[in-house]
């Protein structure tokens, strides 16, 4: 049966790849982002209260209604705790979970009152593992996941559901967005987004199958799987990677 989907930041990367991979199983699908650009239905900023009721009124004129709502728009950012200005700390989060959070809020009205639909937010491995010199990004995303869980705890009564997702570095245009003045995290970062053998496209089909699977956590990959089963498994053996990839950032970068 197909489904309505609304999918921010569209334009490249995995809001690209989800668009095409729900399209290609024949969901009606909505693609928005926060700049017009081929293959962009809706042009939607994700911090603006504007932006998101204008989306909601385009979805009622549409279609009547949502299945599924993927908030995908998200940045890059970090750096070590006294090195992450207090500046980079606001604009992080007003993208990464203010602007979910607008999303969310803007829609579950909709959702509530067909009683049926699915919150998918994508958040990061580094909601649920969190390296050093990534405070404000591994912030963000646990907020995402903590607030992704009480959703689905809360709407569950109206037959909503609510799943996050969180991949471990794959290869995808994010660091385009990095934001911060600890270069060292900057580059530690994008050195691991490049050597990742992950693709966007990877990450899609895994998040389809997830929403198919009902699972509420999508952990789509296996080196993220391995990171997090590690880190409940044996906790000690984390802590020592942790501190090792923190000691490397130390000695990257003074």
């Amino acid at each position: 049966m197909s489904r309505r989907v609304l999918v921010t930041g569209a334009a490249s990367g995995l809001g690209a790849a989800l668009v095409a991979a729900f399209r290609a199983r024949g969901d009606e699908v909505l693609a928005t982002d926060r700049v017009a650009a081929e293959g962009i239905d809706l042009v939607l900023d994700i911090t603006s209260d504007a932006d998101w009721a204008a989306a909601v009124e385009a979805v009622r004129e549409r279609w009547g209604g949502l299945d599924v709502l993927v908030n995908n728009a998200g940045v890059a950012g970090g750096g070590r705790v006294d090195r992450c200005t207090l500046e980079e700390w606001q604009w992080i989060t007003d993208v990464n979970l203010f602007g979910l959070v607008r999303g969310t809020r803007a829609f579950v009205p909709v959702l509530k009152e067909q009683r049926s639909g699915h919150l998918v937010n994508v958040a990061s491995l580094a909601g649920l593992v969190h390296p050093g010199g990534m405070g404000s990004y591994n912030a963000t995303k646990a907020a995402v996941v903590a607030f992704t869980e009480t959703c689905g705890h809360e709407l569950a009564s109206y037959g909503i559901r609510a799943s996050v997702v969180c991949p471990s570095y794959f290869r995808t245009n994010l660091m385009d967005s990095m934001r911060g003045s600890d270069e060292a995290v900057g580059r530690l970062v994008a050195g691991l987004v490049e050597r990742s053998e992950v693709t966007a496209d990877d990450v899609a089909a895994a998040v389809l199958a997830g929403i198919d699977a009902g699972e509420d956590v999508i952990v789509p990959d296996e080196a993220a799987r391995q990171a997090y089963f590690l880190k409940w498994a044996d906790r000690p053996a984390y802590d020592v990677i942790m501190r090792e990839q923190a000691a490397k950032l130390r000695a990257a970068g003074s």
